[in-house]
C-alpha cells in the first residue's frame, strides 16, 4: 500500500461503490438472474431512504454496469404493421405457433420431474425457514425514528421503543392499489414530513414512484410512472429520473409546498448513456450521473439551492469513469484517470473541481481490487478482494492512518447494511458465500476494532470445505476458481460438478447466500465458480480482457477451468453440469458448440444467446451502449466475423450436445424471447442430425427442454417462482447426471 505525502491513495474496481453507482450495485436487480440466486426472503425486500442505500435482496458488492442486453421483444410491434405489410402477419402467426408448441411440449415433459421437483421444494423452504425467514427487515433510523419494510408495508417506530403496538403504518401497497407490487427502494425528505416509495411488479421493469405526505397523518400526495432513481434534494423537492424502454436520459424535479411544479432539469443525448441520480453521504449534493460503459460525467446540485441550475465536475472524457462524494467542501473522485487506468480515489476542491485539480488521495496495491466504499465523517471504509480473500481497510481522515484486516478466511462476499448518519460511530456488515448464511460484523471506530454480532449469530457450516484454484488459459494467464464440497465426501471424481460461470460488463459472480447451494453440498455435489475474463473479480483490465475483440478468452478461460477441476479429480465430464444466467449463456453456449464433450448438462437462465442478430438491431432500445461490450457489427466488418466466431446461435452444428434446460419469460424485455425459440429449434435439429448419422450402441439424444414462463421477467420473480424455477432446475440435473 502506498502512503501520498498529501494524505492517502485509491485504485481499482466499478463492482459496488457507495457513490452514483449505487443504485446499480443495490437496487437494478439484474444480477438476481444468476441461476439459483432468485430465492429472496418472503417478507424482506429493499429499504432504501434518501441517506444511502439498504438491499436485503441483492448479492453483495455487485455494481452493474447498467444493463446487461441490447435485447427487446419484437413482437410487440408486429400489430401495428399488419395491414402494410404481409410478410410480418406471417412471423407473427409462426412465432405464435411456435410459442404455443414449446408450450405444450413443456406442459408433457414437466411431468416427468413433478416428483422430485416436489421433494426439491420442500427441502429448500425447510432451508430458507432455517437461514433466511427469521432475519428481521433492515432498520434505517433518522434521529429517534426508525423506517423498515415488511410484507408489502412500510413502518415507523421510534428507536427505543420495543414495543410492536407503537408501530405505525405508513404505507401498505394493498391499500392504494398496487397489490400485485412489492415495494423496491423508499426515500425519506430531510425534514421526514415526506417519503417516495417505487413501486414494481414482478413483469415489468418499469416502477411507479408515490409520494406520500407524513404530517400530520399519512396521505397520498401523487403517484409518478416509469421512475428509475430518485432522490429528495430539500425538505419538499424530489429529483427522479423517468424510464422509457429500458433507457433512463432525463431528470426532473417535482415541489411538494403550496403550489406543486415540475420541470426538466436535464437531458442526455448521447444513446450510450445512462442516467442515475444519488445523494452525497452528507446530502451536501445531490449527483446527476450520467455514464456509458467506458465514460461518465457528474453535475451537481446543491441541496440548499436546490432550485439553481447543476454545476458540471469535469466534461466527460473518453474512457475516464468518475463518480463523486463530498466531505467538508471537498469531492472524493473515485475514478479511472491517470496510470494505471484501474479505480484510485482522487480529492478537489468543490469551487474548482476540474479535472486539473484532482490530487491523489489514495491508491492500493497491485491486483487489489475495491468492491464496496462508504465515506463517513471522519473515515472512509473499503472492502477489498486480494487473491481470492476479502479485506476491510478503514482511513482516518483525522489520523490519515490506514487500518488493514483480513476478514475469514470461508468470507466470499459481503453486505454493506444502510448507514443513512454519515456521523455514525459504527459501521455495520455482514460476511457470506454460497453455502455459508450471512453473519453480523460491525466496524467501530471509536474502539478501532471488528466487531463480531455474537448474538444474531447464524451457524457457520462446518461441513464445507473451500478451495480456491488457478487455472492457466490458453494464453498462459491464469484464471482464479472458487471450489465448495462436503468434507466428509469421499471419491469426488464421482461426484456431480456444478460449474457457474458469467464473464460480462465486469460483475462478479454471485457468491452471496443461496439455500439451494447448501442443499447441493449436504447432497455431496461439488461447486465451482469460474471468475473468467469479462467479469470484475480482478479488476477493470479483467473486464476489458474479455470484452469486444478479447470475448474468445473468456471461454478459454472457462475451458482450462473445468479441465483443471477434472485434471485435480473434481468430479468428470458425465458428472459435469453448467450453470449461466444472462449474459453468462454467451460463453455457456459457445462451450456447448467447442467442447461439448466437458459436460453433461446446462442450465440457462434467460440466457443471451444470439448475439450477431441482437447486435445487428439498432432499433432495440440498448444496443447502442451495448456496443462497448461487444462491438458493432454493422461498422465493422471484422467485428461481425469475431462475434460470429463465438456466437451460440451462429456455431451450432450436428454433433453430440449436453442436454440443454433453458428458461425463459414472456415479459423479458432485455432477451428477445424470439431468438431463445430459434435458438432452440437449431440445437434440436443439429442433434437431432447427429444421432442420426452416428446411430451405434450408447448412442443418446440430448434433452433439449424450454420452459416459458408467463409470469416473471429477465430482473425479477415472486418468492414461489423463483422457488419453483430452482426445483425444475435441480430437478433437470439430478436426472441427467445421474443417468447411466
Amino acid at each position: 500500500m502506498k502512503i501520498w505525502p498529501s494524505c492517502i491513495g485509491l485504485q481499482n474496481c466499478f463492482q459496488a461503490l457507495s457513490f452514483s453507482v449505487k443504485y446499480y450495485s443495490k437496487h437494478n436487480h439484474l444480477q438476481t438472474i444468476y441461476l439459483y440466486s432468485q430465492i429472496k426472503p418472503k417478507k424482506c425486500h429493499i429499504l432504501e431512504c434518501s441517506g444511502n442505500a439498504c438491499s436485503s435482496t441483492m448479492p453483495p458488492g455487485s455494481i452493474l454496469q447498467w444493463r446487461f442486453f441490447s435485447c427487446k421483444q419484437e413482437v410487440t410491434k408486429v400489430s401495428r404493421k399488419r395491414k402494410k405489410n404481409p410478410a410480418v402477419v406471417t412471423s407473427e402467426l409462426l412465432y405464435k405457433d411456435l410459442l404455443r408448441s414449446e408450450q405444450e411440449n413443456w406442459n408433457e415433459i414437466s411431468a416427468r420431474y413433478k416428483s422430485m421437483t416436489k421433494r426439491i421444494k420442500q427441502k429448500l423452504e425447510g432451508l430458507h425457514n432455517k437461514y433466511t425467514f427469521n432475519l428481521s427487515s433492515p432498520r434505517i433510523r433518522f434521529g429517534e425514528n426508525v423506517y423498515f419494510e415488511e410484507n408489502g408495508c412500510i413502518f415507523l417506530s421510534k428507536a427505543d421503543d420495543v414495543d410492536e403496538a407503537n408501530v405505525n403504518i405508513l404505507f401498505r401497497t394493498e391499500d392504494t392499489g398496487f397489490s400485485d407490487a412489492r415495494i423496491q427502494r423508499i426515500r425519506i425528505s430531510p425534514d421526514q414530513r415526506y417519503m417516495a416509495a417505487s413501486l414494481k411488479s414482478e413483469n415489468s421493469e418499469e416502477a411507479t414512484c408515490v409520494i406520500m405526505k407524513l404530517d400530520p397523518f399519512p396521505v397520498m400526495e401523487e403517484v409518478i410512472p416509469n421512475i428509475f432513481s430518485f432522490e429528495w434534494a430539500a425538505r419538499d423537492v424530489l429529483f427522479y429520473t423517468s424510464q422509457k424502454n429500458l433507457k433512463c436520459q432525463e431528470v426532473f424535479m417535482t415541489t411538494f409546498a403550496n403550489e406543486k411544479h415540475t420541470k426538466l432539469v436535464y437531458t442526455e443525448q448521447d444513446a450510450r448513456f445512462f442516467v442515475d441520480i444519488y445523494c452525497t453521504k452528507d446530502r451536501r449534493f445531490l449527483t446527476i450521473n450520467s455514464n456509458s460503459k467506458t465514460t461518465s460525467e457528474v453535475w451537481l446540485v446543491d441541496c440548499s439551492h436546490p432550485f439553481k441550475s447543476p454545476v458540471l465536475v469535469q466534461a466527460r472524457t473518453k474512457g475516464v469513469i468518475y463518480h463523486i462524494e463530498h466531505r467538508n467542501d471537498e469531492l472524493y473522485i473515485l475514478t479511472t484517470y491517470g496510470e494505471p487506468a484501474e479505480y484510485k480515489l482522487m480529492k478537489a476542491p468543490v469551487a474548482s473541481s476540474g479535472i486539473e485539480n484532482w490530487q491523489l488521495f489514495y491508491t492500493l496495491e497491485e491486483k487489489t481490487k475495491l468492491i464496496d466504499l462508504e465515506m463517513f465523517s471522519n473515515h472512509c471504509i473499503m472492502f477489498l478482494q486480494h487473491t481470492g480473500h476479502l479485506y476491510l481497510n478503514v482511513i482516518s481522515f483525522v489520523s490519515h492512518s490506514v487500518q488493514s484486516i483480513k476478514l475469514p478466511m470461508w468470507a466470499c462476499a459481503f453486505e454493506l447494511e444502510s448507514h443513512p448518519e454519515h456521523t455514525t460511530s459504527t459501521c455495520y456488515f455482514q460476511l457470506t458465500s454460497p453455502v455459508h448464511p450471512p453473519k453480523r460484523f460491525a466496524y467501530s471506530f471509536k474502539e478501532n476494532n471488528l466487531i463480531e454480532q455474537a448474538e444474531q449469530e447464524v451457524p457457520i457450516i462446518k461441513n464445507c470445505h473451500t478451495a480456491r484454484l488457478l487455472a492457466k488459459s490458453k494464453d498462459e494467464t491464469l484464471v482464479p476458481i472458487t471450489v465448495f464440497h462436503n468434507i466428509n465426501s469421499k471419491e469426488l471424481h464421482r461426484k456431480p460438478l456444478l460449474v457457474h460461470v458469467y464473464g460480462a460488463y465486469g460483475i462478479d459472480l454471485n457468491m452471496s447466500f443461496k439455500e439451494e447451494k447448501l442443499m447441493l453440498i449436504e447432497e455431496g455435489w461439488i461447486l465451482a465458480y469460474c471468475h473468467v475474463r469479462g467479469g470484475g473479480e480482478l479488476g477493470l483490465n479483467w473486464h476489458k480482457d474479455g470484452c469486444q475483440h478479447n470475448k474468445l478468452k473468456g471461454l478459454h478461460d472457462l475451458k482450462a477451468c473445468i479441465m483443471l477441476l477434472h485434471e485435480l479429480g473434481f468430479s468428470q465430464p458425465k458428472y459435469t453440469a453448467l450453470a449461466a444466467a444472462s449474459a453468462g449463456g454467451v460463453l455457456a453456449g459457445a462451450l456447448c458448440n467447442t467442447d461439448p464433450e466437458l459436460i453433461r448438462a446446462v442450465v440457462l437462465q434467460a440466457p443471451f444467446l444470439d448475439v450477431l442478430n441482437t447486435m445487428m438491431k439498432t432499433h432495440l432500445p440498448l444496443t447502442m451502449e451495448e456496443q462497448e461490450e461487444w462491438g458493432n457489427p454493422l461498422a465493422d466488418e471484422e467485428c461481425m466475423k469475431y462475434i460470429k466466431s463465438y456466437c451460440p446461435y451462429q456455431n451450432i452444428k450436428p454433433q453430440h450436445y449436453p442436454s440443454v434446460f433453458i428458461t425463459a419469460y414472456e415479459n423479458d424485455q432485455r432477451i428477445p424471447l424470439t431468438g431463445v425459440l430459434r435458438y432452440v429449434q437449431k440445437l434440436r435439429k443439429a442433434a437431432r442430425d447427429h444421432a442420426s448419422r452416428t446411430e451405434r450402441k450408447g448412442n443418446w439424444i440430448p434433452n433439449i427442454i424450454l420452459d416459458i414462463r408467463a409470469n416473471g421477467s429477465h430482473c425479477d420473480s415472486s418468492w414461489e417462482d423463483s422457488l419453483n424455477e430452482v426445483a425444475r432446475h435441480l430437478a433437470f440435473l439430478n436426472k441427467e447426471l445421474y443417468k447411466e
